[in-house]
């Protein structure tokens, strides 16, 4: 177990006197000593557990502390935590046009997370409330049930190939078919090293479509192991070497050849199983709270209306893991919500149900495109950061984590909706952030935030009102 007790880190303590201390870069020296004095290298057999009791009451420097012992931070990544280094404007140079500045977002850390017997800190990037409470209020529920089982599918992406003005969209996909290996060896000619590592083109397969506003056309689908890459530039290159070779056979027209983002070839799954008596509360028994659950599972399954916030709250934890690894989270939710619309009808992405033993059983299934080589992950120094708190060793594993984190975080919302309600927890962080607008801090703002739930006033205007009375 990490060291829990709080003299071991005085020094921090002492440092937090100043709400400014930790973004001076003597402070952050200081601090990165005592860290180093406490930090304990550990392998994966001495990885300590995630149920970190009480983390989010301790001070910023405490949990940062507890966290680079934990994943053997080095002091360039301390700092990068601090916020003393991290992105500079010429590293974001590079990665975009016109770059005028940087932004930042804050780096929270969900505890609390056993996934197939294995314990993680999850590194989450968001500007929304609750979402990183919420993911590891839900993971120790599920803690309580064994915590959640994973698996993956290869990682294999599809490139699309359009072909259009053909005399016969069939006898054209025929003609694909027949050179189906010259493809697969050209394909695999452009990236030798990926053939290597044990990826590479995988299969080719036709997809006629005859009724399209441009008529009919035959699309193409070259499928591509990517191993530990998103994979999109290497399946685009891939794809764009293999058009002139296939309007030569077919004597069509190649338009488009680009990757598609719904990648139902790289699907991952997380599932959970959890006890009826932990679900219980103070006024609801845990069957009580697993029909609910369960019915509210229901209403997102039947309603497309309800799916898209249902589906709102898994994404916002895997967007926050995807975000943080420096991943494409606009690519994760657009394959994500396109797979809950697969059936014809857009419906719920997990699933909820009781077992013959009355646990509340979950399951989330998506594909989940993510990389640990290559794009921002290596680029971004708070990305790599976050990949060594993860501590994965394969994209397949950061997806299963991924998925994991969905499924605690749609469960978090659902139980808070089936129970008590969702609004009481997002108003209380919503008074904070409100009072803190209002120039609220320290003591002070505690006192605001609690005037403003008793009166039931959690406004700006109100916040104000509070931070002058109480300063009189």
């Amino acid at each position: 177990m990490l060291a829990a007790s709080g003299d071991l880190w005085p020094e921090l303590i002492a440092f937090e006197s100043d709400s400014r201390v930790l973004s001076t870069p003597s402070a952050a020296h200081l601090y990165i000593d005592a860290v180093q004095r406490i930090k304990r290298p550990m392998s994966d057999t001495q990885r300590p557990s995630s149920r970190l009791p009480g983390f989010f009451k301790r001070s910023l420097a405490e949990r940062a502390a507890i966290v680079s012992q934990w994943a053997g931070l080095e002091t360039d990544e301390q700092t990068v935590l601090l916020g003393i280094s991290g992105l500079t404007p010429n590293q974001a140079e590079h990665m975009i046009e016109n770059v005028i500045g940087t932004y930042t977002l804050p780096l929270g850390i969900a505890v609390n997370f056993l996934i197939n017997g294995r314990d993680y800190l999850i590194p989450m990037v968001v500007e929304e409330a609750s979402v990183v409470a919420g993911a590891s209020y839900a993971a120790r529920l599920v803690r309580a049930g064994g915590g959640f089982v994973t698996s993956s599918d290869d990682p294999v992406m599809i490139g699309q190939i359009q072909v259009l003005d053909v005399d016969d969209v069939y006898v054209a996909a025929g003609q694909v078919m027949a050179i189906k290996d010259r493809l697969l060896a050209e394909a695999n000619s452009r990236d030798p090293v990926i053939v290597e590592l044990g990826g590479g083109a995988r299969d080719v397969e036709v997809r006629p479509l005859m009724e399209t506003p441009a008529g009919p056309m035959l699309i193409v689908h070259l499928l591509y192991d990517v191993r530990d890459a998103m994979g999109a530039n290497t399946v685009n290159t891939a794809c764009e070497h293999l058009a002139p070779i296939i309007e030569e056979v077919t004597g069509g027209r190649v338009n488009l050849r680009i990757l598609s983002n719904l990648a139902d070839r790289r699907l991952a799954t997380a599932e959970c199983t959890i006890p009826p008596d932990v679900l219980a509360t103070d006024e609801l028994s845990g069957a009580d709270v697993v029909r609910g659950i369960v019915e509210a599972y229901a209403f997102a399954a039947a309603d497309p209306y309800r799916a898209a916030t249902h589906n709102k709250g898994v994404m916002n934890g895997m967007d926050a893991v995807c975000i943080a690894t420096g991943n494409d989270w606009r690519a994760l939710e657009a394959g994500a919500h396109a797979y809950a619309a697969r059936s014809g009808r857009y419906t719920s992405m997990s699933e909820w149900w009781a077992d013959g033993e009355g646990n509340l059983c979950g399951r989330l299934k998506l594909p989940v495109a993510v990389g640990m080589v290559g794009g921002a992950t290596r680029v971004h120094p708070t990305a790599r950061v976050a990949l060594k708190i993860l501590g994965v060793s394969s994209a397949r594993e950061l997806a299963e984590v991924m998925v994991a984190v969905g499924l605690a975080q749609n469960l978090a919302a659902i139980r808070a909706l089936a129970t008590t309600g969702i609004q009481a927890g997002h108003m209380r962080l919503h008074a904070r952030q409100l009072a803190i607008a209002a120039g609220a801090s320290g003591e002070l703002l505690q006192r605001v935030v609690e005037a403003m739930i008793a009166e039931g006033a959690i406004r700006l205007d109100r916040a104000q009102e509070l931070v002058k009375e109480l300063r009189g």
